[in-house]
This record gives C-alpha cells, structure tokens and sequence, in this order.
C-alpha cells in the first residue's frame, strides 16, 4: 500500500504541474486543465485498484471501453463537467470492487474528491474567460480585429485564434481568452453582453 501510495503521490504532483503549472498558464484553460487533472487522477487510481484485485483483467478492459465513451461525443457539456462524470464513473469503479482492500479504497475516495474540490474551487475562476466570438466582418488585419473583440468584450483579450472566415456572409469566428474590465466584472457580465 504504501508503494501505491507513493506512486499516486508521485503522479499526482506531475499532473498538476502538467494541467496548471503548463496548460493552464500557457492557454489560459482552467477548464480543461480541471478535466485533465481528473482524468489523470482517475486512471491512476483505478489502474491502482484493478491491480489490487485477482480479477483486473477482464473489468479493466471494460472499464476502459466504458471510460471511452466519457466525452458523450457531445459539445454542449463543459469541460467541469466532463470531469465530474469520469470521476463518478471512477469512484462507482473503486467502491463497487468488493474484494479491493478498504483502506485504500477510502484513501482513494478521500483522493478524488479532494483533488475535484481543489481544482474547480470557484478561485480558479478569476482567470481569463473563454468566449467564441462571430464577428459580422472580415477583418483586414488583426489589429483592427482585437480591439473590436475588446470593445465587444469589454475587457482585455489574452489569447485569440480565428476558427473560421467566411468571405461569403462576411463572418469572422474567434475563440477568445480574456480578463474583464473592472467595471465589467461588478455589473455581473462583460461589456457588450448584458
């Protein structure tokens, strides 16, 4: 147990670095790197389990079939919660095994929770916001481009990537990262969307 121990221990401060230390301070993703935390932390600790017990290899190869289907090939879920679905689906795992060692299962369950509870704490989310934004407009150059999704915005845009141009209806698509003025953030929305 304590070999298991220090290895999720191991993994788990990897991970953090990976989705907060990496990911999040270069993308400005919180979402996502709050789903890849728990996704990380989940494999972990069911791959842990299914080797505690003698019959891992025929529910392990189910598990990850199930695990698989996790995203429920659909967008009109958050990335939160895509995470809170894999880790129910882990924790149902770890208790449902009867033969599993109580203590470390307890340990585990103590694990992913906290490890949910740190990583989509509502501080995490004063960091830049992500918006897709259509334009009515191509832009000629980017310049002019930032500084209409920073009057749309009302705020200051961190990152940007245009998914789509559209020539024909004259439509620009922006994934955008910002941080809302201040004046935004006490009336409750950006600026340009209330």
């Amino acid at each position: 147990m304590t070999t298991t121990l220090l290895h999720l221990a191991v993994d788990l401060v990897a991970a953090v670095i990976l989705a907060y230390g990496i990911y999040a301070r270069r993308h400005h993703r919180g979402d996502l790197a709050c789903a890849y935390l728990a996704l990380n932390v989940g494999v972990c600790v069911s791959v842990a389990v299914l080797l505690s017990v003698s019959t891992a290899s025929a529910l392990g190869l189910g598990l990850f079939g199930v695990l698989s289907i996790i995203r429920l090939r659909s967008d009109s879920i958050s990335q939160q919660e895509v995470a809170y679905y894999f880790v129910a689906l882990v924790l149902g795992l770890v208790n449902g095994l009867p033969s599993a060692d109580w203590r470390i299962v307890a340990v585990f369950n103590v694990l992913l929770l906290a490890v949910m509870y740190v990583a989509d704490h509502p501080s995490r989310t004063r960091g830049p916001r992500r918006r897709t934004v259509v334009l009515d407009t191509v832009y000629p150059d980017e310049q002019t481009m930032l500084m209409e999704l920073r009057a749309r915005l009302g705020g200051t845009v961190v990152r940007h990537s245009v998914s789509e141009v559209d020539y024909v209806r004259e439509v620009t698509v922006v994934d955008v990262r910002f941080r809302p003025d201040a004046a935004a953030v006490v009336h409750g929305a950006p600026a340009g969307h209330r």
